[in-house]
């Protein structure tokens, strides 16, 4: 569980104030260490500091220390800056209604603050006893926080409000400068986010979409793909891949995969390779990057474009390189599950072609190439500001999030080491692990052994798709596809997200090896 710490308390910590500093201190060290969360209200500040000021200038005069108002006011800030260094905060709403209705508006609204998390996974530690009684709730004492069993935190498959908690003050400053300015469509911070992932990755351009889905059709619209075409790619991923080239009539051609990484197996690529063959498209999958030097080798041989499908690698890197920048276009999706989400559909298109870019950014608002003059067939492909505002919090704090996820998968890794089969890392390239993956032979089974543990797991994917009702007769398979057919029934995912901790990982594990 995790702890909003009322004023009261953190003047007792900051001050060392008698006879409340000890119990304080104690109950703030067992949350940190039983994997909780502390939080500061930045609607208190003010009052915090003052109180704090108040509390020093007494200390300071019982100990003979003179100091001036300046120096008081220096310590103060010093004091609190110290004490905020491992806290998160939880900001303030904007509308909360008529303050003034209350006869505590601070209390009021950090109750508020408090009602944006699901009950019972915080508690406002506080000495304020009326407080307490009013909404025993959400308030915890010191002493009853140390007498209370700690319960075990919750494991969820995806952390999705785990990380917006850690998130929220910049996530609230990003959506209300959208709602101040109101351009919700090709709004600035369009450009903005547009600018910034194009430096992550390295790409010369890039052209945010409405999803994951949307980049793939709109870089094969700027390909050129047409009715009778073929696309080269794999069977054993999310259906968009193969439903995109469907949708423009032409035909996927499937070849097999690795049986270690479930990634598209690249020495099979050449031999599909027809007069018809117009694109190659690899998928990333499971946060991995293919072996896009090898593709783009095959490629290159056959003037052939690359689309890499990198809806699942995002922030990934291929030797030294970043997924999204490994071919002709890279395409990405910002689904709320990926490593990188917003709170909706989302995606975005790199490509360091200058007349694609170009292409692509038309055809992403119905074919424009200036307002109501249409140069191509388009879609109504846009990102809205939003969802775009949301990703450029996420980005924030990103690169700390790929860190946290190569260290949990790295410690699954150790963990499993011969004991259970996993998806396998290849050493000249990263995962984000968009999924943990590994290899039962009774799936059903292990996962019901899960579930009753408190895991979830999932299955990504358990049809491929050549074996889908509505590819079977779209698509040509080349050679065989057994190892993507064995794999489908033995893959499951398990657990993953930033905001995992250590002990959560082993009991995953040992839930799965037991």
């Amino acid at each position: 569980m995790d702890l909003l710490l009322d004023i009261n308390i953190a003047v007792d910590i900051c001050s060392r104030r008698a006879p409340f500093f000890e119990v304080a201190d104690l109950a703030v060290a067992k949350c940190t260490t039983t994997g909780g969360r502390l939080w500061l209200y930045a609607g208190s500040v003010q009052t915090l500091e003052y109180v704090l000021r108040s509390e020093l200038r007494n200390t300071n005069a019982n100990e003979g220390i003179s100091a001036t108002v300046r120096q008081l006011a220096q310590q103060t800030r010093n004091t609190l800056q110290a004490f905020a260094a491992d806290k998160f905060w939880l900001a303030a709403l904007a509308g909360e209604g008529n303050v003034f209705d209350s006869t505590d508006p601070e209390d009021e609204q950090l109750i508020l603050a408090l009602s944006r998390f699901e009950l019972g996974t915080i508690k406002l530690l506080t000495r304020d006893i009326a407080l307490c009684e009013r909404y025993p709730q959400w308030m915890i004492t010191p002493q009853e926080y140390l007498e209370a069993p700690q319960r075990a935190r919750p494991i969820n498959f995806i952390d999705l409000a785990g990380q917006q908690d850690n998130l929220r003050p910049q996530l609230e400053r990003n959506l209300h400068r959208v709602l101040h300015h109101g351009q919700y469509i090709m709004g600035p911070e369009v450009a903005e986010l547009e600018g910034k992932l194009g430096e992550y990755t390295g790409a010369k351009h890039c052209i945010t979409v409405a999803s994951g889905t949307e980049a793939l059709l709109i870089a094969l619209m700027a390909l050129g793909i047409k009715p009778g075409d073929e696309v080269i790619t794999t069977p054993f991923t999310f259906v968009a891949t193969a439903e995109v080239i469907v949708l423009l009539g032409a035909v996927p051609v499937f070849v097999d995969i690795e049986p270690d990484t479930c990634n598209i197996d690249a020495s099979k690529i050449e031999a599909a390779i027809t007069p018809k063959t117009r694109v190659i498209m690899p998928v990333s999958l499971y946060g991995q990057p293919a072996d896009m030097d090898e593709i783009n080798a095959i490629a290159a041989r056959h003037n052939l474009p690359v689309v890499e499908d990198a809806a699942q690698s995002f922030g990934a890197e291929y030797k030294g390189r970043k997924s999204c920048n490994l071919s002709t276009i890279g395409c990405t999706s910002f689904f709320p599950s990926k490593p990188l989400g917003c709170y909706g559909d989302g995606g975005a298109i790199f490509t360091s072609n200058d007349d694609l870019a170009k292409a692509m950014r038309e055809i992403r608002v119905h074919g424009q190439e200036k307002r109501y003059v249409h140069t191509r067939v388009g879609v109504g492909g846009r990102m809205d500001t939003l969802q775009c505002a949301v990703v450029l919090a996420k980005l924030e704090r990103f690169d700390w999030e790929v860190e946290q996820r190569l260290n949990i998968g790295a410690q699954y890794n150790e963990l499993f080491a011969g004991k259970v089969p996993v998806v396998t890392q290849r050493p000249d390239r990263s995962s984000v692990f968009a999924q943990y993956t590994v290899f039962v032979e009774d799936r059903e089974a292990a996962q019901e052994k899960l579930k009753q543990a408190g895991i979830p797991t999932a299955v990504h994917y358990p049809v491929p798709l050549h074996l889908q009702p509505a590819y079977r007769d779209a698509c040509r398979v080349h050679g065989g596809v057994e190892l993507a057919e064995r794999m489908a029934k033995r893959v499951m995912s398990l657990p993953m997200s930033a905001d995992l901790i250590g002990r959560q990982v082993a009991s995953v594990v040992a839930a799965t090896v037991r």
